[in-house]
């Protein structure tokens, strides 16, 4: 469906690749980030999966962060209570989103959903896989199209907020300054 993405890591040393798959009735986000934490090598492979309204309805994360094996297996019921390995998460229950925090990959999924106009913006709450723990938090978030292909991103009630330039063709963030910048 799209040309594979690669991201340069600008906050440390790495690199992300993303591609975007229809499969008829769903979307698949695929990805893997190679990058050093904490003089740490980590890597991480992640395969999500859409309804054609882009909502999350599952997502696995596997790799390493050093020497610990990560395995992570969200899935998202009809009435969307989201469990992680199993368990359910009462706090993320009605989210649409996942957001995977080590990756830009994931902010794809509510500027699609949203289709924004410019100076449109909307608050959201995300599923919210916080790295390096793994778990599986609700996280606030403002999405804002300021323009064409910039949207101002919030979270955590305006304690973070960016500027993302966004490939207005694929939804993909292509400059997430300070953290992330699209080399292909």
């Amino acid at each position: 469906m799209t040309d594979p993405v690669v991201w340069r890591r600008i906050d440390r040393p790495g690199h992300e690749s993303a591609r975007l798959v229809s499969l008829g009735p769903e979307y698949l986000l695929l990805g893997s980030a190679v990058f050093v934490y904490e003089n740490q090598a980590c890597r991480l492979d992640y395969r999500i999966i859409c309804n054609l309204a882009w909502q999350t309805i599952s997502a696995q994360v596997s790799g390493w962060v050093g020497g610990q094996v990560i395995e992570s297996d969200i899935t998202v019921d009809a009435s969307r209570r989201w469990r992680l390995n199993g368990l359910e998460i009462e706090s993320v229950a009605g989210c649409h989103d996942i957001d995977l925090n080590f990756s830009p990959a994931t902010n794809l999924l509510p500027i699609r959903r949203l289709k924004l106009e410019s100076g449109s913006r909307e608050d959201v709450r995300a599923a919210w896989l916080s790295f390096p723990s793994f778990t599986l938090e609700p996280l606030d978030q403002v999405y804002q199209r300021a323009s064409g292909d910039v949207y101002r991103y919030e979270s955590g009630g305006g304690k973070f907020v960016a500027w993302l330039r966004v490939d207005d063709e694929t939804g993909f963030v292509t400059d997430y300054p300070g953290f992330w910048r699209a080399e292909v």
